[in-house]
C-alpha cells in the first residue's frame, strides 16, 4: 500500500509554527517581489482571496479589515521545516519518495498481526503534528494514483480526520464517483478540457475507459493513470530521484536595473548559487547561459531581451563559472536600457565518477581546486559564517523586494524565537 503525505498550506503552515499569535487568523504568503498570492491558508480562502491573484489588488482597507497577515516568501525557512518533516516521516516508514517540499509517497505494510492502516495514517499524522507542529494529510491506496485520490478527499472533507484509506474496492468507486477528473494526478486543464469533450467529467468516468483507448487516444501516461485507479499498480516508489539535467537560477529585481556593475553582481550571485547546487548534486557542466530581459511594460523604454552561451571544459568550480558568465553578460549587454530580470541556466552535465579530465591540465591542482569548493560549501551550509566572492558585491541592489519576510528561526543563531518563561 502506498501513503501520500501533504502538508496542509505549508509555506503559510511554516510561518505559523514560530506565531501561536496567528492560530485562526488569514495567512497569505506573496511570490518573489511580493507580486503574487503563492500560498494561503484556508481562513484566506474564505475571504475569497485566489492563488495567484496579485497583491495589489488587496486593498489596505481589506487586509486591515480582516486582520489578513501577509509574508513574503522565506525559502530558508520553507526548505529546512521541509527537511524536518522527511526526516520524522523517514522514522515511520520503511520506504519514502520525497515528490515535492511538501509531499512524500511512503510504502505501508499491512497484515492482520500489524495496525489497521487508518491507524498507521493517523500515527504518521500525529507525530509529524508533535514533531513539527505542522498539519498533514494522509491518503493511503494500492496505487500511488489512488493514494493521491486519497489524500485529496483527507483535505478536502475534515470529518476524514485527515486520513483517508482506499483498499476497499467499494471505497474507491465511491470516492471516484464524486471527484471531478480534474483532481486526479496528471490531469492537466488542457487533458481535463479534451475529456470533458469525451463526456468523461469525473475519475469514475476516466476508470471506467479502457486502457487501449486511453493510449491511442491520449498517451502511456494516461493509460497508466487508468490502469492506477483500477487497482494496477505501474508506478513504483522512486527512492533515488534522478539527478537533475538543467540548473537554473534567475530572479525578478526587487528594483529595476540600469548600471552594469549591479548586474554583474546580480550574474555573479546567480551564477554562485547555481555552482553549489552543481556540487551537491556530484555533477559537473560543460555549458552555460546567461539571459537578460527588461520590462515590456516600461513606458517610453524599448524591450530588450538577450541571451548567450559558453561551452566549458567539464567543471563546478565557482570561479571558472563567475569568468564565464561575466564573460557572457558583457556580450549582451545593452546601455539605457531598465533590465527587470536576468538569470544563469547550467546544462550538459556529467557525473563526477564520469568526469573526463583535460589532458593538458594540472590534476594536482584540480584536486586542490575541488578541496577548496568543497571546503567553502562546508562553512556556508555551517550557519557560522559566509564566504563570497569579490564579484558578487557586498551592496546587494538586485535583491528582491521582501517587504514581509519573516526571520529565519531556523538557521540563523541570531533569529531563533524567544520564549519569555512566567
Amino acid at each position: 500500500m502506498f501513503a501520500l503525505v501533504d502538508v496542509n498550506a505549508f509555506y503559510a503552515s511554516c510561518e505559523k509554527v514560530f506565531r501561536p499569535d496567528l492560530e485562526n487568523k488569514p495567512i497569505i504568503v506573496l511570490s518573489n517581489n511580493d507580486g503574487c498570492v503563492i500560498a494561503r491558508n484556508d481562513e484566506a480562502k474564505e475571504l475569497g482571496i485566489k492563488m495567484g491573484q496579485p497583491y495589489f489588488t488587496l486593498s489596505p482597507e481589506f487586509i486591515s479589515q480582516y486582520a489578513i497577515q501577509v509574508f513574503s516568501s522565506n525559502y530558508a525557512l520553507y526548505a529546512d521545516m521541509s527537511h524536518r518533516v522527511m526526516e520524522t516521516l523517514a522514522t515511520l516508514a520503511p520506504n519514502i519518495e520525497i515528490y515535492s517540499i511538501d509531499e512524500a509517497f511512503c510504502q505501508l505494510s499491512y497484515s492482520e498481526q500489524q495496525l489497521s492502516l487508518a491507524w498507521q495514517g493517523k500515527i504518521i499524522r500525529d507525530t509529524i503534528q508533535q514533531h513539527n507542529h505542522l498539519t498533514v494529510g494522509v491518503g493511503i491506496g494500492p496505487t500511488k494514483t489512488l493514494a493521491k485520490l486519497a489524500n485529496y478527499a483527507a483535505k478536502k472533507w475534515r470529518k476524514t480526520e485527515g486520513v483517508v484509506v482506499l483498499s476497499e474496492r467499494n471505497r474507491q468507486r465511491k470516492l471516484m464517483a464524486i471527484t471531478p477528473v480534474a483532481e486526479v494526478w496528471g490531469i492537466g486543464r488542457q487533458l481535463t478540457r479534451q475529456l470533458n469533450m469525451m463526456n468523461i467529467h469525473t475519475a469514475m468516468d476516466l476508470a471506467q475507459l479502457s486502457p487501449y483507448q486511453a493510449r491511442k487516444k491520449f498517451n502511456v501516461i494516461v493509460e497508466r493513470t487508468v490502469r492506477e485507479l483500477n487497482g494496477e499498480s505501474c508506478l513504483s516508489l522512486e527512492e533515488v530521484s534522478e539527478p537533475r539535467k538543467q540548473i537554473v537560477c534567475s530572479r525578478s529585481f526587487g528594483e529595476k536595473v540600469t548600471e552594469f556593475i549591479v548586474m554583474q553582481e546580480a550574474i555573479c550571485n546567480y551564477t554562485a548559487r547555481a555552482a553549489e547546487k552543481l556540487r551537491a548534486d556530484g555533477q559537473y557542466c560543460q555549458h552555460i547561459t546567461v539571459f537578460i530581459r527588461s520590462s515590456p511594460f516600461t513606458p517610453n523604454t524599448p524591450y530588450y531581451s538577450n541571451y548567450a552561451s559558453e561551452i566549458l571544459a567539464a567543471t563546478n568550480d565557482t570561479r571558472q563559472l563567475l569568468t564565464a558568465a561575466q564573460k557572457i553578460l558583457k556580450r549582451i549587454w545593452l546601455e539605457d536600457r531598465i533590465y527587470q530580470k536576468a538569470g544563469v541556466i547550467l546544462n550538459d552535465f556529467h557525473h563526477h565518477k564520469l568526469k573526463q579530465f583535460d589532458l593538458f591540465l594540472d590534476h594536482k591542482k584540480q584536486i586542490k581546486n575541488e578541496t577548496l569548493m568543497k571546503t567553502i560549501d562546508q562553512i556556508n551550509r555551517s550557519n557560522m559564517g559566509k564566504i563570497f566572492f569579490a564579484s558578487q558585491g557586498v551592496k546587494g541592489q538586485w535583491h528582491m523586494k521582501q517587504q514581509f519576510l519573516s526571520p529565519a528561526y531556523t538557521t540563523q543563531v541570531k533569529d531563533l524565537a524567544k520564549v519569555k518563561i512566567s
